[in-house]
């Protein structure tokens, strides 16, 4: 690279792309708790298992980052370009199969996390009117890896601020009178816009230019590369997700009070790591385009030092939501028990965001350099253990409440991450790395 991009210049779009992406959230459970806590609950329920389904995409998403960035720092722009095709064939597929899942299995799923009575009806409603949603949020994460990894990260800013002010302009609209439904459909129309902008982007900035073909089409060579960093990455986030919804299982058995409290406070979270997660996708980028490039040393400092700062903005970010935590609670709703609960789990939170930037940058960064296996592996167990096992066992069990499903939730971030920096810190990255860049090296042109 005779211009190695910097960590600064791509994280600032990253990070406000990511609180654009969660403030929508943030408005919509505020515009459903005032509907009635109920639709609260339901809100948060559904959008938890709508996340679940998005894991999906993660088999190509986790991959099509590294894949691009490592080929451009090898100067490889022809395979950058047929893993970008590749990706949009399989994301069709990949998104209608979480469509189907959303119409067709959304009673199941919701009685899989223990969904209260009086709140599974609005959250089946919801989830079934979002699953158009699904295949276009396929297309455009996947076209937006694309982007970034080519460092136009400004670009898919753009495209971001103009789906959420749709999704937002239209929710305002829709909600008081369509209810949770209207929430749907500006998602819908919000990524439909957002698609069509990316297509725009991908002629105009890339030079990319789709073919009919390249909409369906499975092509193995270019989405073999992808699924050998995103199966791993998907089984990770698929263990994940698959602990974190057994801990709503937990949260849902103690009542619908406290499963409004868990969306409301959850909301903030979901701002506070889109810090850390915004230094660990540029740090993912960074990495990328070094290891094609060679630039190990340099991949090795960058990590350290980012995590460092990962570490200090997560405390400092944490605290200042606990500090505001009695105002910010109460936007969402009135009752003093929900915003007391609410308050009390925002300070957990000091605990739990510093351990959770470990993983956010570190995992990031070895996945990068071709490394990802070992999180995995390695997490596993602590995520089966320690996030949902200790879920259920002091929140439920020892009678601890929402306290106890946080402090399971810090454990297993803490846990993890020091496994993570373990790995990072002692260098068991390094032969994936070097592995990569040779591949590249030695790659024939096509």
């Amino acid at each position: 690279m005779t211009a190695r991009p910097r960590l600064f210049p791509l994280t600032w779009p990253l990070l406000l792309e990511l609180l654009l992406g969660i403030g929508i959230g943030v408005i919509g459970t505020a515009l459903a708790g005032r509907l009635s806590d109920q639709s609260g609950a339901a809100f948060g329920i559904a959008n938890q298992v709508f996340a679940a389904l998005f894991v999906l995409f993660r088999v190509i998403g986790a991959g099509v980052s590294v894949a691009v960035t490592q080929a451009l720092g090898a100067g490889r722009r022809d395979q950058a370009d047929a893993v970008a095709r590749a990706v949009v064939g399989a994301s069709t597929w990949l998104g209608l199969a979480g469509a189907a899942a959303a119409l067709l299995a959304a009673g199941p799923m919701l009685q899989m996390v223990n969904t209260p009575a009086d709140v599974a009806p609005l959250a089946r409603t919801l989830l079934q009117a979002l699953a158009p949603a699904l295949l276009l949020d396929a297309w455009n994460a996947n076209m937006s890896s694309v982007m970034r990894a080519h460092l136009r990260s400004r670009e898919a800013l753009v495209v971001v601020v103009v789906i959420q002010i749709i999704t937002l302009t239209v929710a305002l609209l829709a909600m008081p009178h369509l209810g949770l439904p209207g929430y749907a459909l500006a998602c819908i129309l919000g990524r439909g816009v957002g698609l069509g902008l990316h297509i725009t982007l991908w002629r105009s900035r890339l030079d990319l230019r789709l073919l009919w073909a390249d909409w369906w089409r499975l092509v193995r060579a270019p989405l073999a590369t992808v699924l050998h960093i995103g199966i791993p990455g998907a089984a990770e986030n698929i263990a994940w997700r698959a602990a974190f919804m057994t801990s709503l299982a937990a949260v849902a058995q103690m009542g619908s009070h406290a499963l409004a409290t868990h969306a409301y406070t959850m909301q903030f979270l979901h701002v506070i790591l889109m810090f850390g997660l915004a230094i660990g996708f540029a740090v993912e980028i960074l990495v990328g385009h070094m290891i094609g490039a060679g630039e190990l040393h340099a991949a090795h400092r960058l990590v350290r030092k980012s995590l460092a700062l990962g570490i200090v903005v997560a405390f400092v970010v944490a605290g200042s939501f606990a500090l505001a935590g009695p105002w910010l609670v109460s936007r969402f709703t009135s009752d003093p028990q929900i915003i007391a609960l609410g308050c009390t789990l925002l300070w957990w939170t000091v605990l739990v965001e510093p351990g959770r930037t470990f993983n956010l940058v570190v995992i990031n960064a070895l996945r990068a350099t071709g490394d990802a296996r070992y999180p995995v592996i390695a997490g596993a167990a602590s995520m089966a253990v320690v996030l949902a096992g200790g879920s259920w066992f002091l929140g439920v069990h020892l009678g601890w409440g929402l306290v106890g499903v946080w402090i399971a939730y810090a454990a297993d971030e803490w846990i993890r991450g020091l496994l993570m920096w373990r790995r990072w810190a002692t260098l068991g990255w390094l032969p994936h790395a070097r592995a990569a860049h040779r591949k590249l090296r030695h790659a024939q042109p096509g």
